[in-house]
């Protein structure tokens, strides 16, 4: 009987112990801007938003020239705006504006990051491009990759935009942390939801989902499941590589296929039997 109770006592006390420590496990910001859209010949505004819970958020918008678009861009849970400059510069060659802010606790941003306050700081840099920038709803493509895009999700399923785009994420928190921890209750435990699963076949615009099957973070079957649930139109983007550096190391792959979709949006979709 002892082993027993030793044994539940060390995994009760393992499981308090990743209840309580989750904002460090999920969130990994980084406050220094170590460059910026001008290292590599790009123009921007920095702009401040505020949030309609009052915390000030750091955004850049980089303006294309010849602009076919603009994406709003949501980053991942590591780093900060200043990491992204390669992704950047991916939609600037493709004629795209792109808004990329720094959730709150994140690089210049104020506050402290939260699953709700990451939403609020989206909605924030949507109305700034509707309201300041003037674009219409259908004009903005929602782009996230991994952490980023279940922020991208639910901020899609709020305002309808022109387009979805979700790189290498996972179906929601629980699963994911199933994936690390099978043998914890991860679905009583879990303080995060995140679960672009939920909300996906209720997303009405079109959606690509880009997933690599070498993603050594996030399996490749999250982003087949999504694009499986997912309500038409969608598509699916196979690219190579690890989690980090497969649209990079996908090269012109992943570009080719970004502009596929992106030049597709706002075109009539024509069924197969027209």
């Amino acid at each position: 009987m002892l082993p027993f109770i030793v044994v539940f006592m060390v995994y009760l006390l393992v499981s308090v112990s990743l209840y309580y420590r989750q904002d460090s496990m999920i969130f990994y910001p980084e406050k220094e801007i170590w460059q910026t859209p001008k290292h590599i010949g790009l123009d921007y505004e920095e702009i401040s938003l505020t949030t309609n819970d009052g915390v000030v958020i750091n955004a850049w918008y980089v303006p294309a020239k010849n602009e076919k678009g603009v994406v709003l861009f949501c980053h991942g849970n590591a780093g900060n705006i200043s990491h992204r400059l390669d992704s950047i510069k991916v939609f600037h060659d493709l004629g795209q504006s792109v808004l990329i802010f720094d959730y709150r606790g994140y690089g210049k941003s104020g506050g402290k990051i939260s699953e709700k306050g990451t939403y609020l700081d989206a909605e924030a840099a949507w109305d700034y491009l509707v309201q300041v920038k003037h674009r219409s709803p259908g004009e903005i493509v929602i782009f996230g990759r991994s952490l980023g895009a279940a922020v991208a999700a639910e901020t899609a399923l709020r305002k309808n935009p022109g387009g979805l785009i979700l790189e290498s994420t996972f179906m929601s928190i629980s699963a994911i942390g199933r994936k690390y921890y099978p043998w914890l209750p991860v679905n009583f435990i879990a303080r995060y939801r995140y679960a672009t699963v939920d909300k996906i076949d209720l997303i009405k615009c079109p959606k690509l989902i880009i997933h690599s099957k070498t993603d050594e973070i996030i399996p490749f079957e999250h982003g087949l499941k999504l694009y499986e649930k997912a309500a038409p139109p969608k598509e699916f983007l196979e690219i190579r590589g690890g989690h980090n550096e497969g649209f990079m190391l996908s090269g012109a792959e992943y570009s080719e296929g970004l502009r596929k979709f992106l030049d597709a949006i706002g075109k009539p979709v024509i069924s197969a039997s027209e």
